[in-house]
């Protein structure tokens, strides 16, 4: 992942309101879900659900998909794991102790 694309994840998860519909979106898993549902979870009116979900959409880290008059929104899971690792590649570089390194199996488990 290059410098500037996580600096594009980190400022659009750097809001609240798309850092809790992009942990909406995860929870939801490969599913996903319509954004009137986001909208009514979040208590975001549909103008400002727009704005944010276009941001998250422009980073990577969600994607969408029309269905009839609707939208649903996805988690891009593969963009949150490179992000991750891309944040933690030299964890504890120079230590012999590895339990400050991120659970891989926690991230898969999702």
């Amino acid at each position: 992942m290059e410098t500037n694309q996580v600096i594009t994840a980190l400022t659009a998860l750097g809001h609240a309101t798309r850092l809790a519909i992009f942990r909406l979106l995860v929870e939801a898993g490969p599913d996903g879900r319509m954004a009137g549902e986001i909208g009514e979870a979040l208590a975001v009116p549909g103008a400002t659900l727009s704005f944010h979900l276009k941001e998250l959409v422009h980073a990577g880290l969600i994607s969408s998909e029309s269905r009839g008059r609707n939208v649903c929104y996805r988690a891009n899971f593969d963009a949150m794991n490179v992000l991750v690792a891309y944040l933690t590649h030299n964890c504890c570089a120079g230590s012999s102790d590895t339990s400050c390194s991120p659970g891989v199996a926690t991230a898969r488990a999702c």
